[in-house]
């Protein structure tokens, strides 16, 4: 589904690459975390695959169009939920997802009932009508999210999507991104929570200092190490030498 061949990103002003010989495979249906601590190079390189920056040079390949000359392909095929709210917050969230999915050229009678629907499913159809600015930190996350996915995209990236997020929300947010995944649709997640991660993700690529460590999935990376959790080998493969 995705591809990334020899990627590098150096940054204006930057004495070094925030990121540096960067191999990926992401499959099709994956749930894929990308985890690293801060500056690791996580958030750059969802920037890149999204199309927001560019890159200083590699390949990147997604779903077959390549992003040099394809971007605006796969724009039509991507959904971003940035760690930022993106979000207006003297509006509704009615009137914040009508604004995204007509910017997603969503039909108005399609969108209207997606609207409804989608928000019913994450427990916040009774809010529709209440500012953005009034909401908790868990809620405009669940707003956020439904902004990213009004056009049913292909790809999902998703941008440490549970940050200063309670319990509750947590665990609705991330039971309905993997019903999204049964549904068909690719995941590409970053955190520095080990154990949501190794619970959410199907796969994961530990990153340190822009490069790719080692990417597999979450339970064969403990057994493979002999450790009792996906945060004990992070930290093992990170640790500051």
């Amino acid at each position: 589904m995705i591809e990334i061949n020899k990627l590098y990103k150096k940054y204006k002003n930057s004495d070094v690459f925030a990121l540096e010989d960067f191999n990926l495979e992401i499959k099709q249906n994956e749930i894929h975390g990308l985890l690293g601590i801060n500056g690791a190079g996580k958030t750059t390189l969802m920037s890149i695959l999204s199309g927001l920056i560019e890159p200083t040079s590699g390949k990147i390949v997604i779903q077959g169009f390549n992003q040099n000359s394809d971007l605006n392909q796969i724009k039509k095929i991507i959904g971003i939920v940035p760690q930022e709210y993106a979000l207006y917050p003297t509006l509704t969230a009615r009137e914040n997802l009508e604004f995204f999915g007509k910017i997603y050229k969503v039909p108005t009678k399609e969108l209207t009932e997606k609207i409804n629907s989608l928000t019913e499913k994450i427990g916040m159809l009774k809010f529709l009508d209440k500012k953005i600015e009034s909401f908790s930190g868990g809620m405009k996350r669940r707003i956020n999210l439904l902004a990213g996915i009004l056009h049913q995209p292909e790809i999902l990236f998703l941008d440490e999507p549970t940050v200063g997020v309670d319990i509750q929300s947590k665990l609705i947010l991330l039971d309905y991104l993997k019903e999204l995944n049964q549904q068909g649709m690719t995941i590409v997640y970053t955190s520095h929570h080990m154990a949501e991660a190794e619970d959410f993700c199907t796969c994961v690529t530990i990153m340190n200092n822009g490069k790719a460590i080692i990417t597999e999935e979450p339970k064969k990376l403990v057994k493979q190490y002999n450790a009792h959790s996906l945060e004990e080998v992070f930290v093992s493969l990170t640790k500051i030498s």
